[in-house]
């Protein structure tokens, strides 16, 4: 069974940096993607970031060019490298994982399409 879980979520100051690290065990192939999306109270969950099996990676607009997502593949970590962060990148920040039918499979947004999820960690970006 699949299982994921987020760490390195905290409280920085504006234009500061934080990595947070998704740590996945149970995958049986490297056919698939991990993906992270972040969510507000009163808002709906939204895509940040995504990684396929063949590392090929995507970002949503509001964070390109600031984040980073990259995949220790030994030790089977996805990590999300934030910068330049702003009060709107605030949210509780959750990876989520499918299985695909290839490596080079493009990676969705839709959190439907995420079979498995993590519990969360937050990030406070503040001013």
């Amino acid at each position: 069974q699949v299982q994921l879980a987020e760490s390195g979520g905290g409280v920085v100051q504006v234009g500061n940096s934080l990595r947070l690290a998704c740590t996945t065990s149970g995958f049986t192939s490297g056919k698939n993607q991990v993906a992270w999306f972040r969510q507000v109270p009163g808002k709906e969950r939204e895509w940040v970031s995504c990684i396929n099996g063949a590392d090929t990676t995507y970002y949503s607009d509001s964070v390109k060019g600031r984040f980073t997502i990259s995949r220790d593949n030994v030790k089977k970590i996805v990590f999300l490298s934030m910068d330049g962060l702003k009060p709107e990148d605030t949210g509780v920040y959750y990876c989520a994982a499918r299985t695909t039918l290839s490596f080079r499979q493009t990676c969705t947004s839709a959190s439907s399409e995420f079979r498995y999820w993590g519990q969360g960690t937050l990030v406070t970006v503040s001013s």
